[in-house]
């Protein structure tokens, strides 16, 4: 065994919901920590979903997820040749990893991040420069350029960024990826992108413009897809070509595959939930604002905050019937922004704390 698998500390996910309700005893646990769709999955996927022909079921899938590679491509205007399809952005982030890093490499991630991008590569046997956020949350665009070196092969942006859910342009991009060297893949995860209410947020048209770009997308979020996993990245082409050489072949099944495609086509579900998020979203801003609690303004579908002793404000709303995510900075929570009934309870119950 590789000693630094025996050293590593994994990614946790969360107890099921029935098992943890179980163990303290609630009759009501709404989970908002893990960032799902409160508002469900599109009635369309359901229909799709169902009509699928069972009798396939000893058949291996599409490989190429050739419908669903066809829609995205056109509505990106992309070359299908540069979308890798993973199951949900994890695989894809396996992938990234295996791919462009060795043993003593460098990856770079703004902090704090998801941080599955710097336990793959741990696995991978690199290491990780982690970039401070600036005070407003922000990337330090400026501060990494600072850290490039030329071991750097990898560097992460979360955009908008898990967990602070502050938002960078694509101007700001742009300007990064012209500064980083072209050995060097800057790699864009846009999960939360749907949620912004910034106008032409994505970064996906710079694909096709620096050689040293990748975009990635899921349906886990938005779509309501998250038991489905499934998640894409866009390469320059030459990239997505070798990078395709360590995709398993048959890694999204045909229900997911079938899954996906239905809710890409329901523009307006999706709509629909970005709508609800963004009320939702700005009646926690102004509740922060007026109790005079720290937040990262946000473009995503949580809310980053600050609150004295966080882990006992945590434990008394899980007792409570709400979880929400802790261990991701010191003295913060992150809030999965959910439905106005579970909102409404969710800021009565940290008013009445204080």
């Amino acid at each position: 065994m590789k000693k630094i698998i025996q050293q590593l500390q994994p990614y946790i996910p969360e107890k099921p919901l029935e098992q943890l309700k179980q163990e303290l005893g609630l009759k009501k646990l709404v989970r908002l920590s893990a960032n799902e769709n409160p508002y469900g999955t599109s009635p369309t996927v359901k229909e799709a979903v169902l009509n699928w022909n069972y009798d396939q079921s000893n058949r291996y899938p599409d490989g190429d997820a050739t419908e669903l590679r066809g829609l995205i491509s056109k509505k990106f205007e992309l070359d299908p040749e540069q979308i890798v399809f993973g199951v949900g952005l994890d695989e894809v982030i396996v992938m990234l990893s295996r791919v462009f890093l060795s043993p003593g490499d460098v990856e770079m991630v703004s902090t704090p991040t998801f941080s599955e991008y710097a336990l793959h590569a741990e696995i991978e046997q690199a290491n990780v420069t982690k970039v401070p956020v600036l005070a407003s949350g922000q990337i330090d665009f400026a501060g990494m350029l600072q850290e490039i070196t030329d071991a750097t092969k990898l560097i992460w942006i979360c955009n908008p960024n898990n967990p602070t859910g502050t938002i960078e342009t694509v101007a700001d991009i742009e300007k990064f990826v012209a500064k980083v060297p072209d050995d060097v893949m800057v790699l864009v995860d846009e999960a939360y992108i749907d949620f912004a209410s910034e106008p032409n947020a994505t970064a996906m048209s710079l694909t096709k413009k620096y050689p040293n770009i990748v975009v990635m997308r899921t349906f886990s979020k938005a779509y309501g897809l998250a038991n489905f996993r499934v998640g894409y990245a866009v390469f320059p082409q030459d990239v997505g070509e070798n990078v395709q050489k360590v995709r398993l072949p048959y890694n999204v099944n045909s229900v997911a595959q079938v899954a996906a495609t239905a809710a890409f086509k329901d523009t307006e579900f999706v709509a629909d939930v970005v709508k609800k998020n963004d009320f939702e979203r700005e009646l926690w801003e102004e509740f922060f604002e007026k109790e005079k609690i720290k937040y990262y303004p946000s473009q995503a579908n949580f809310v980053f905050f600050e609150y004295p002793d966080a882990n006992k404000l945590a434990d008394y709303l899980l007792h409570n019937g709400y979880l929400l995510r802790t261990g991701l900075q010191k003295n913060w929570l992150r809030l999965t922004v959910g439905t106005k009934t579970d909102n409404e309870e969710l800021r009565n119950l940290i008013y009445s704390y204080k």
